[in-house]
This record gives C-alpha cells, structure tokens and sequence, in this order.
C-alpha cells in the first residue's frame, strides 16, 4: 500500500489557508463543522461562514481563513476538501497543477519525479476508494 507520507507530509504552515476565499461546504462538511463546533447551526452561520446564494464558504479575516491560528482550529471538524488538499485530482492532469501545488505546498514530496508521483498517487487513490 502506498503511504501518503511518500507524496505529502503536512507542515502545519498554513499556506492552503491563506486567501481571499475558502472551500465550499458540501452538506457534510455543514453538519460536521456544526457537531464539532458544538454551537447552534445558525450561531455558525453568522460568525463563522459566507453565504452567497446557495454556497456556503467559511469567513476569511486578515487574508485567511477565519479558523486558521497557527494551525487549524477546526482540524478534526473542518471540510473534506481541506482533507484531501494537496493531493488534489488535478495533479494527475496536468503537470502545471503539480508544480503550482508543489510550490506552495513545502509537504508536497519534493524527492519523486511527476511521473513517479502520478503513479504513486493514482495507486494511493485505487486503493483508498470505497
């Protein structure tokens, strides 16, 4: 089995949390950032979120997201795409997308070729789909 190690360590720096926008909520990502923030759903939604028609995004102070402090404060809480970022699916499409995320991201293996990465992730992906 591939670790996900090989392709990425996280540093905890906090670049993917920097930004004048953040991820969309899917309707999970609504329920348990609610549960984990113990708060009322409607508490959330007005300190915590933006709403834009029928998208939901977290707040973004200071050019980050509102609950980044030296550190996610919503980690075990926070939306699967947070999650899943920076292995991203548009890394095995387009080597730019690899070298653009690999840039920002100081976890991204700096040790494998993109050839080697691509195969190493889409073998990670195969075998962590359910």
């Amino acid at each position: 089995m591939v670790e996900e190690c090989e392709l990425f360590e996280c540093q905890q720096c906090g670049y993917c949390c920097h930004g004048e926008t953040t991820v969309s909520l899917d309707s999970n990502d609504v329920e348990r950032m609610v549960r984990y923030l113990k708060l009322h759903k409607q508490e959330v939604v007005d300190k915590y979120w933006r709403i834009t028609g029928k998208v939901i995004q977290m707040k973004t102070i200071d050019g980050h997201c509102i609950f980044f402090e030296n550190g996610c404060t919503i980690h075990s809480g926070k939306p699967w795409r947070c999650s899943q970022w920076p292995l991203h699916p548009s890394i095995l499409n387009d080597e730019s997308n690899f070298e653009a995320i690999k840039e920002s991201c100081p976890g991204i293996s700096r040790t494998l070729s993109y050839e080697h990465f691509c195969e190493k992730f889409s073998q990670f992906i195969s075998e962590n789909k359910k």
